[in-house]
């Protein structure tokens, strides 16, 4: 969906993103004896399951002050850590270290601080025993109050943590997508938007809540997947961004985010949506050069080290899917279909846009390059409505995991069942399509009830647009509360879902 920029758009931000963590005040040491240790260190088990486990560290510091932290453990097995969050987490054989955002790195005197992660083991998962902050041994003159098990639990749970199974690891075949066990999923979902445009207007960076509360409100209306919209300038910590919502610290906000999503059982659908790139063109959403509208292609200034960033980010785990770009429309720009597609695939100098554009397959090569094998969605041209060119033009993928995206509107040119027959079902009898957005701006469910049923009868995935407490009148929107009461249109889709269980 083209997301308008806020009327009368809030000023933009001035400043430069944020530094890494300040130089360490007087270091920690020892107290006096027979009083508190330097630091305490209590590290838990929050949920382990077959292969994996999510771990965390809660940092008690007694001694000075200080303005950046660094804590250091060594892994008694093979656990290797996967992600993590409210720390920048590293790991060289069985040594691990997390050091500080810039975000969190003030710890006062008896100040604490916490961080988790997610970790693979096979051979044994005995936790850690030794920790230093700063160098520094902690619990040294007492245990931690409880201490945590030292053994993995008898028979581990089948599901990590949140409140349900893990979602499914999906990989292409043929034009199904498919769980580790082959068997086909099919996605039901809606979007969340707010990380898109709430950092690049100075507004912080999610628009509402995203906690465990909000994530079961989602998954009551039967949803297994959530669309996760991204901006490549937030991403990159480009300088007109208010540095709290920049760089690390929204890698750190995205990152947290998507994590809650998988511990809740829930599909993430990473994508970048607004992006860098001067476009005054027909159609233009802005003039402004920042990504702070819809541009009609990702730029290959920032978009190919972005989605390096972000398939760094998450190549660890396969349930999370990424979508390359939001809704491209080169053909406003080029005024031909075949240029147009051209530019879609090939990228660079492409006619009427006047920066250099990041194709679909720089973009594929940038998230292969990583190691990433993660499922990776392409919209097609018109907004992603047009997919007529896909099949034609798509990228190639050493990994072969590839699948279409197409968005629908009662507004768009394909909007009827014949358009849809004609166009949308020759790609999904090839490739899995997903239909990454969907809606009406009627504050009704008519249309999307269609489309609904022709995507169920061709066993197709389906998000709607958006969850977010708009007035419906003034874009689609699902929802008035994040209980998850819907409005008129949100009723369509809640109750659709209800009732295939």
């Amino acid at each position: 969906m083209r997301r308008p920029t806020r009327t009368a758009a809030l000023a933009l931000a001035a400043g430069t993103a944020a530094a890494t963590a300040a130089a360490l005040l007087p270091s920690l040491g020892t107290t006096a004896a027979g009083a508190a240790p330097a630091c305490t260190v209590a590290y838990s088990v929050a949920g382990q399951w077959t292969g994996g486990f999510q771990g965390g560290v809660v940092i008690t510091n007694n001694a000075a002050a200080t303005t950046s932290w660094k804590l250091t453990f060594d892994f008694p097995g093979d656990q290797k850590v996967t992600q993590g969050w409210n720390g920048t987490w590293t790991q060289a054989g069985s040594s691990v270290t997390v050091a500080s955002m810039p975000y969190n790195g003030a710890l006062a005197t008896g100040g604490s601080v916490s961080a988790g992660f997610l970790a693979n083991w096979s051979g044994g998962n005995v936790n850690p025993t030794t920790f230093k902050l700063n160098g520094v041994t902690c619990n040294e003159d007492a245990p931690p109050t409880t201490p945590p098990p030292t053994t993995p639990p008898t028979t581990p749970p089948t599901t990590p943590p949140g409140d349900g199974a893990a979602p499914p690891e999906l990989h292409v075949g043929g034009n199904q997508l498919l769980d580790a066990a082959g068997k086909q999923v099919v996605l039901h979902g809606v979007n969340r938007s707010g990380t898109e445009f709430m950092c690049a207007q100075g507004r912080g960076i999610f628009d509402g809540p995203v906690d465990d509360a909000s994530i079961d409100a989602i998954k009551s209306w039967h949803v297994t997947a959530v669309r996760v919209p991204l901006n490549e300038d937030c991403w990159e910590g480009l300088s007109y961004v208010p540095a709290e919502d920049a760089g690390a610290n929204y890698i750190a906000a995205v990152t947290g985010w998507v994590n809650r999503l998988v511990a809740h059982g829930i599909t993430p659908i990473v994508e970048l949506h607004w992006t860098h790139g001067l476009y005054t063109g027909n159609s233009a959403g802005c003039s402004d050069v920042n990504a702070t509208c819809q541009k009609p292609m990702p730029d290959a200034q920032y978009a190919v080290p972005f989605w390096t960033g972000v398939a760094n980010a998450f190549k660890g785990d396969k349930s999370v899917v990424f979508d390359l770009f939001n809704e491209p429309y080169p053909d406003r720009a080029t005024g031909s279909a075949e240029s147009a597609w051209t530019c879609w695939r090939d990228g660079g100098n492409c006619p009427g846009i006047s920066y250099p554009v990041a194709g679909m397959q720089s973009l594929v090569n940038a998230v292969r390059g990583t190691g990433a094998q993660n499922v990776i969605l392409l919209g097609g041209l018109a907004y992603s409505n047009d997919l007529t060119g896909w099949l034609a033009h798509r990228p190639t993928d050493p990994t072969g995991n590839l699948a279409a995206a197409v968005h629908v509107y009662n507004f768009n040119s394909c909007a009827s069942t014949s358009c849809w027959d004609s166009q949308l079902a020759p790609v999904a009898a090839q490739v899995p399509l997903v239909a990454g957005e969907m809606g009406e701006n009627t504050c009704a469910h008519g249309f999307i009830d269609q489309f609904m049923n022709w995507l169920d009868a061709h066993k197709l995935s389906y998000l709607g647009w958006t969850w977010n407490n708009w007035d419906c009148s003034s874009g689609p929107s699902l929802i008035t509360g994040y209980d998850g009461t819907p409005t008129a249109y949100g009723v369509g889709l809640r109750d659709h879902l209800a009732a295939l269980g």
